[in-house]
Order: C-alpha cells, then sequence, then structure tokens
C-alpha cells in the first residue's frame, strides 16, 4: 500500500499535465482550424477536471496496477471535433490529431529541463527528481501510444488525413474496432515493439534539444 501511495504521489501531477494538455491542444487547434465544438463544451481548457475520464484515467490504470498487468492504460476524455467544421477536413484532421502528441513532446521537454534544473540547484529531494523523471516517462508514453496508427488513436487519424480519399475511407472503417486491436496488440506484448522505438527517438531528439543548456550547466 506505501508503494502505491509513494508511485501515485510521484506521477498524479505528471499524469494531470500530460492529459490537460494533450486534450486542450486538441481542442485548440480544432478550434483554429475552423471547429468550435470543443470550445463551446468548455473542453479549451487547462483545468483538469474538464478532461479527466472517472473509469478510464482513475479507476482502469489502479484496477491494471492491482492485477500487476504489465501494461498500464488509461485514457482521459476524448475532446468532441466535427471534423466536417473544419476548413479542409482531409488535411485540419492531421494537424488537430497531432497537436496532442506534441503537446505531450512539448512537456516532456519541460518535465527534462527540470530535472537539469534540479541537479545543477544540488536540490537532492529524491521525490522531485522522481516526479520530473515521471513527468517525461509518461509523456513520452502518451506522445508513443497515441501515434501508432490505428483510429481513433491520433495516429490513425494522421494516417487517414495522409491517405488518398479511397483508401482513407477502407483504413477508417477499422475505427470501431481500433481500441480492441491496441488492447489485443498490448496483450500480446506487441506494441512495444512500436513504443519503445518511437520513445526511444523522441528521448534522443528531447536530449540533443537540451544539451546545450547541459553544456552551460556543467
Amino acid at each position: 500500500m506505501n508503494e502505491l501511495v509513494q508511485n501515485f504521489a510521484v506521477y498524479v501531477l505528471p499524469i494531470l499535465f500530460a492529459i490537460t494538455l494533450h486534450e486542450a491542444a486538441h481542442a485548440y487547434a480544432a478550434r483554429y482550424f475552423g471547429d468550435s465544438t470543443a470550445y463551446a463544451q468548455g473542453r479549451m481548457s487547462l483545468n483538469p477536471a474538464k478532461h479527466i475520464d472517472p473509469f478510464g484515467t482513475i479507476l482502469l490504470p489502479v484496477l491494471l496496477y492491482f492485477v500487476k498487468s504489465p501494461l498500464l492504460l488509461g485514457y482521459a476524455k476524448p475532446v468532441p471535433i466535427d471534423f466536417g467544421n473544419l476548413r479542409n477536413p482531409k488535411r485540419d484532421m492531421i494537424w488537430v490529431a497531432l497537436a496532442g502528441p506534441l503537446a505531450n513532446l512539448f512537456m516532456a521537454l519541460l518535465w527534462l529541463v527540470l530535472a537539469i534544473l534540479l541537479v545543477f540547484l544540488r536540490i537532492e529531494e529524491p521525490f522531485f527528481r522522481q516526479m520530473a523523471n515521471a513527468g517525461v516517462l509518461v509523456n513520452l508514453v502518451i506522445f508513443a501510444f497515441n501515434l501508432f496508427p490505428i483510429p481513433p488513436l491520433d495516429g490513425g487519424r494522421i494516417l487517414f488525413g495522409l491517405l488518398p480519399h479511397r483508401q482513407a475511407y477502407q483504413f477508417g472503417k477499422l475505427e470501431p474496432y481500433g481500441f480492441f486491436i491496441v488492447l489485443g496488440l498490448a496483450y500480446l506484448q506487441i506494441l512495444k515493439y512500436w513504443m519503445w522505438p518511437v520513445m526511444t527517438a523522441a528521448e534522443t531528439v528531447l536530449h540533443w534539444i537540451v544539451l546545450p543548456l547541459t553544456l552551460l550547466l556543467n
């Protein structure tokens, strides 16, 4: 129980910030490209309460933790988007979908900068270092997971927008089954062959970005 409480304390803020910024980024991008559905429903917000799904954000991860699942999954309330309202639906769908993962990549960068600053300032309290590392990890996981090219994940939306109309239409038929496909791939531990390379590549890019700061502080 103590381990659960400690893990909760370390991960709760990174997770809340990660899902909030992810969903808000979708909403901001949708409004920018012409769809105000999320804005009208109050979802273009940095208030975590607007995006938390009681089951998907809280209960599901806790249940998977207690049954010792090899993969902890969870989700926030999806931002409502009417793609038909976008000025160029097929093209703009790509940018709206990409906004969420890019927001997580940006937040991973901020947590990484915080981790570097904690070392530089010689702050020895392990809790803050653990939280900064958790922030990087959580956002990289959400970044990679959401880019998996199966609808309704963001990667599926991006691929739909990139495919020619006929192939996109056929690909879109996967959406009702996408969540179950992803669960099956995760259960069979096949999803990790997508997750780890994408996460590693993203982390490498982030470390290159912060390299000047690291060299300056060292």
